[in-house]
């Protein structure tokens, strides 16, 4: 399905490591826009790419049936449940971001709280951060933990996780929204020492009134807006 501008909304499913592993850039350049809706068959757990497992509880992740994946992008340890949560990939030409990574993160995040709005949410919930990396005691293990430039906001709490791949072919923006609140599953999984008061639990997409809003809607009303954006950006 196409959107304005010609972006291309595709459903990508399976469990999270095939997910990752499907490279966008491996046949060249990307020719056009596209909104990967990534729909997870498995739970996972999902590191940085500067995360190793070693950080983790091994026979713990496998007691809660996780997958362990290591992703390309930066950033903290995601968890992902079947239903817990909406995951929603940009792969954009490079010419259609602004070409730097703070600054394409921004853009992203503008294009998403459109979406929201556009949806229903209250535009005056929403906060697009687009100061630096704002670190928790949690920041370094767990991706939700930290805000960094381009996420969206509910109050102190993250409703959008971004992360980042770039390449000479293209650009690949990970977006995440919860639709439950399941960070707090995630200290046990850890090997290594974690700080003593609990992550925060971020914001859900009921917390501004969509969680009746299916993922396929949310991919559809964002690729309309990223086709807005590109075309008068």
């Amino acid at each position: 399905m196409a959107g304005v501008a010609g972006v291309v909304v595709e459903e990508q499913r399976g469990s999270a490591g095939a997910l990752h592993a499907i490279d966008p850039f491996a046949d060249g350049p990307v020719s056009a826009p596209r909104v990967w809706v990534c729909v997870v068959d498995r739970p996972a757990i999902v590191l940085g790419s500067r995360q190793t497992p070693e950080l983790l509880d091994l026979a713990a992740c496998e007691r809660a049936g996780l997958e362990i994946v290591r992703r390309r992008s930066g950033g903290g340890a995601v968890l992902l449940r079947p239903g817990a949560m909406d995951w929603i990939d940009l792969v954009l030409p490079r010419e259609v971001v602004p070409d730097d990574i703070r600054s394409s993160m921004t853009w992203a995040g503008a294009c998403w709280t459109d979406a929201f709005v556009e949806l229903g949410a209250a535009a005056g919930d929403l906060h697009l951060h687009d100061g630096g990396m704002v670190c928790s005691p949690w920041s370094n293990l767990v991706c939700f933990a930290g805000v960094g430039p381009g996420e969206v906001l509910v109050g102190e709490r993250k409703l959008l996780g971004l992360s980042q791949r770039r390449s000479r072919n293209g650009v690949r923006i990970q977006c995440q929204v919860y639709r439950r609140r399941i960070i707090g599953e995630m200290p046990p999984l850890f090997a290594t020492t974690v700080p003593d008061v609990p992550p925060a639990e971020p914001a859900i997409l009921a917390d501004v009134g969509l969680g009746d809003v299916t993922v396929a809607a949310l991919g559809a009303t964002l690729a309309d807006v990223l086709g807005r954006h590109i075309v008068t950006g």
